[in-house]
């Protein structure tokens, strides 16, 4: 048996997780379970588009419960230090990318909450790995596949 790996999540995001389970489970499932049971209605099955389709979401809702249910399972809830002196998973840090010659404000979170369009970048990615750690004025170096980039960490929230 491989032994499961720890899912880092915050604390809204955990009870945002759980708010969804919650849904699948007990509005999703039996409106798909109600589908299959009218399409079954209707007779042959196997040229029924509409049991074929419910079905087919019947499975994705499944498999969704299964990987909520193991996230959950495996979760490590972050406790976000307040006046961190140094970049730490739960923080807001503000990055100045001598290249673009401007700054952006990153979260770093988990590798389930990443959202790279909306700031939100996980601790494994090359960005988020290299400012873990780091304090405010520090010259950070990130080799990622387009090349090597510096930031600047002027804030932590």
């Amino acid at each position: 048996m491989t032994e499961k790996k720890e899912v880092i999540l915050s604390k809204e995001y955990l009870e945002k997780l759980e708010d969804e389970l919650e849904y699948l489970k007990t509005k999703k499932r039996p409106q798909i379970a109600e589908k299959i049971k009218v399409a079954r209605s209707f007779g042959d099955l196997s040229e029924n588009a509409d049991y074929d389709e419910a079905k087919n979401e019947q499975g994705e809702v499944e498999s969704r419960i299964a990987k909520i249910e193991d996230m959950i399972r495996n979760a490590k809830t972050i406790e976000v230090k307040e006046n961190s002196d140094e970049v730490g998973v739960g923080n807001i840090v503000t990055v100045y990318d001598e290249e673009f010659d401007e700054e952006n404000d990153y979260k770093i979170v988990g590798t389930a909450e990443s959202n790279p369009l909306e700031g939100f970048i996980s601790n494994e990615s090359p960005v988020g790995a290299a400012l873990l750690g780091k304090k405010i004025n520090d010259r950070v170096e990130v080799s990622t596949p387009n090349g090597k980039m510096f930031y600047v960490i002027k804030n932590i929230k």
